[in-house]
């Protein structure tokens, strides 16, 4: 085995391999040998197969096999023992590697190309101004979170007239033109109807104003122009609701309007437990005020990396091999053209130099992040979902079996391994610089994203 490399320029090398009989002659007869002792041929005893008449039919594949596989692996060995920090993975060299009979050949060269990641550095010190953003958390958010923790609790009650915002559950028959029932009528009990959700103007003020058992015809259709809407109200086939034609009637069974619950001890011990000690409103608006805020952080740790990150590529220079790299990104999507790589390098190269960046930065520093700290993420990740949905005393069982579940998924594990790298490498930088904290209103920090 014979291994050498060229370097081109900085950023381009040339690695050459030779691989000679004595490097695959013992791995190609061990096989053939194994395959003499299982090759089952007919005129021929199991093992007594003449070797000759082995080689001749299996020799070609598996010289081919083992030759591949020492490629790979002094390839790959190479590359680690001389911590050359390459781009993406070697790629064929057509233009020196030569054909190859396999068949009569018994040494063989490869060429392969192969791209060095650029030397660079990072400037972080504290003449470097970053800013970061918090949210001022108003008392319109607080009212808004109020109004939705509030309705969530909420419930349906009856009611006597409908109005726009109310549900009503109605007996439906199709009609005739005359509001008589049609021969072999479609019809459906309480049927569940939102009269807000009404697409027709017209259709949708005949409801309003009505009262339990009044009677309303209407065009369905128009009510509703969704096939599958009217197919599941009326629990029929979407091809039947596609060929529907005609009027409804509906005989109001039931008016109920939507009630959010009162803000009150009851409400907060829905939402905090029995044990809370949010007994006021006040100390109920003092608790939201702290959710959102812990809640916007993430927000504005977001927006730091996002900043951090353009400011990092802009001060950083770099230069990347862009011929190899186009090349490489063609050979491993087999989904792009190289049309699509001309049009997007300027993303590709962003992202592979953020990366870079990135990797420099945990390196040098030696960032790692534990799967313990993962897990505790994945808790965290957990709590703040059902937070959204009103459930804040959650017991510790159920945020474990959460963080249980996303570990089972590979890629969910190491979408939140990175986010949390991610994270540290936001906290390392800000150490380092020189944070300006600027406070401002959610519609401000809104409109940095636009």
């Amino acid at each position: 085995m014979n291994i050498t490399r060229e370097n081109i320029d900085e950023l381009n090398g040339v690695i050459k391999l030779s691989i000679v009989p004595a490097d695959y002659d013992a791995a190609v007869n061990d096989v053939l040998k194994n395959y003499r002792k299982k090759a089952q041929i007919p005129g021929f005893r199991p093992g007594k197969v003449p070797a000759g008449l082995v080689k001749k039919m299996y020799g070609k594949a598996v010289l081919v096999e083992e030759v591949n596989k020492i490629l790979s692996k002094e390839l790959t060995k190479y590359i680690f023992d001389e911590k050359l920090n390459i781009l993406g993975e070697p790629l064929p060299n057509d233009e020196q590697t030569k054909d190859i009979d396999w068949e009569k050949d018994t040494e063989f060269d490869f060429v392969f190309d192969v791209a060095f990641a650029p030397e660079f550095k990072i400037t972080l010190d504290k003449r470097s101004k970053y800013s970061y953003y918090t949210i001022n958390v108003d008392e319109e958010m607080i009212d808004k979170q109020v109004e939705a923790l509030a309705g969530r609790a909420g419930e349906n009650q009856d009611t006597e007239v409908v109005e726009e915002k109310e549900t009503v559950r109605a007996d439906f028959v199709q009609v005739d033109e005359q509001g008589n029932e049609v021969e072999n009528a479609i019809t459906a009990d309480e049927v569940l109807v939102a009269v807000d959700m009404i697409k027709d103007e017209e259709i949708q003020k005949e409801f309003i104003g009505k009262k339990k058992e009044d009677v309303i015809v209407f065009d369905i259709k128009k009510a509703f122009p969704n096939d599958h809407e009217i197919a599941h109200m009326l629990n029929i086939a979407k091809e039947d609701a596609e060929a529907l034609e005609g009027n409804f009637k509906a005989t109001i069974k039931v008016v109920q309007k939507f009630v959010p619950a009162e803000v009150n001890e009851d409400l907060f011990k829905q939402l905090y437990g029995e044990e809370t000690e949010i007994k006021t409103v006040e100390d109920f608006r003092a608790k939201i005020k702290t959710e959102l805020e812990q809640g916007l952080v993430q927000s504005s740790e977001y927006k730091f990396l996002v900043d951090a990150r353009e400011t990092l590529l802009s001060k950083t220079k770099m230069e990347l091999p862009k011929d190899f790299l186009s090349r490489w990104l063609l050979a491993t999507n087999k989904e792009l053209t190289a049309e699509q790589i001309e049009k997007d390098w300027e993303h590709f190269d962003k992202d592979l130099r953020w990366q870079l960046i990135k990797d420099k930065i945990v390196k040098e520093n030696e960032l790692k992040v534990e799967e313990e700290e993962v897990r505790e993420f994945a808790k965290e990740v957990a709590a703040a979902q059902f937070r959204q949905y009103g459930m804040f005393d959650l017991p510790e069982e159920y945020l474990n079996n959460y963080a249980d579940q996303i570990f089972q998924k590979e890629e969910e594990r190491q979408r939140l391994f990175q986010k949390k790298m991610e994270d540290k490498i936001a906290e390392f930088v800000k150490s380092k610089v020189n944070i300006e904290e600027k406070a401002v209103s959610q519609a401000e920090f809104d409109k940095m994203f636009e």
